[in-house]
């Protein structure tokens, strides 16, 4: 028995083709590569980087610095199962992630902590001493 996949390439009808490719992305045996969320926040002493990762553990990630380059990955594998008299159900669930962003010129690779709290991988990368932000001076004419 041969197992046909068909496809509608007319542009008329492509949702039997999208379901086709999910399926076939969900059945097989692999890690799903996934993308969370991210938002970058300049602030007077630093930067600040949220990735929005929840459903994940503190262990499950793995933050570096190389050559001015900071990457931040992560992967969950979750495994359930159930079986009753006559049913037996087994699910997983497997996904990582890789971002990587470049460091500016005035941040401080030395000065980076990082802390996962309710779903949300907070970094934040310090800046050099000489290039923080300064505050408003006012200036008094003469």
């Amino acid at each position: 028995m041969t197992l046909i996949k068909f496809k509608n390439g007319n542009g008329v009808n492509n949702f039997p083709a999208f379901f086709n490719d999910t399926l076939d992305r969900l059945w097989k045996d692999e890690v799903v590569q996934w993308m969370p969320s991210v938002n970058i926040k300049e602030r007077a002493e630093d930067f600040k980087i949220d990735l929005a990762v929840p459903g994940m553990d503190k262990k499950d990630f793995k933050i570096e610095v190389e050559n001015d380059i900071l990457t931040v990955s992560g992967e969950r594998k979750e495994e359930q199962s159930e079986e009753n008299e006559n049913i037996t159900r087994r699910e997983f669930h497997y996904g990582s992630f890789k971002r990587t962003f470049t460091l500016p010129e005035t941040a401080d690779a030395e000065k980076i902590n990082a802390n996962y709290k309710d779903g949300l991988l907070s970094l934040t990368v310090g800046k050099r001493e000489d290039s923080r932000l300064k505050p408003k001076k006012q200036i008094t004419i003469e």
